[in-house]
């Protein structure tokens, strides 16, 4: 599955971005999607991850609320809408998968787009 993310940017706060994670390769609509984020000089950060068929969504605490994952199946792409964006949430953005059903855990994803940056002035 190689997956590529687009959508990142300079906005200012209380502004909205939304990310776009395209997929190929595979079936998408077997894999759980999440999103990820890295702060500079910050460890790997769980976002939001969606299951295979979007019945099921999951947020971070520090996100709940202002962001909303969905998916397309018919178009291979997972979103990451962010609304009320805060300073805090600079960092690139990542996409990944694994079969099925979503975790929290980094490690437990298969695949993993490049990243797209989202920078957030205050």
């Amino acid at each position: 599955v190689q997956l590529q993310a687009s959508g990142g940017g300079l906005v200012q706060a209380g502004g909205s971005l939304r990310l776009s994670c395209a997929t190929s390769g595979r079936t998408f609509s077997r894999y759980a999607m999440g999103w990820f984020r890295r702060a500079p000089w910050k460890e790997r950060e769980f976002v939001s991850h969606i299951n295979w068929n979007g019945g099921s969504t999951y947020y971070a605490a520090s996100v709940k609320g202002r962001f909303t994952i969905s998916r397309d199946n018919a178009k291979n792409t997972v979103y990451l809408q962010m609304n009320s964006l805060k300073p805090e949430d600079t960092a690139v953005y990542y996409c990944a998968a694994r079969v099925l059903v979503g975790t929290v855990n980094h490690y437990d994803y298969d695949y993993w787009g490049q990243g797209t940056q989202v920078t957030v002035s205050s």
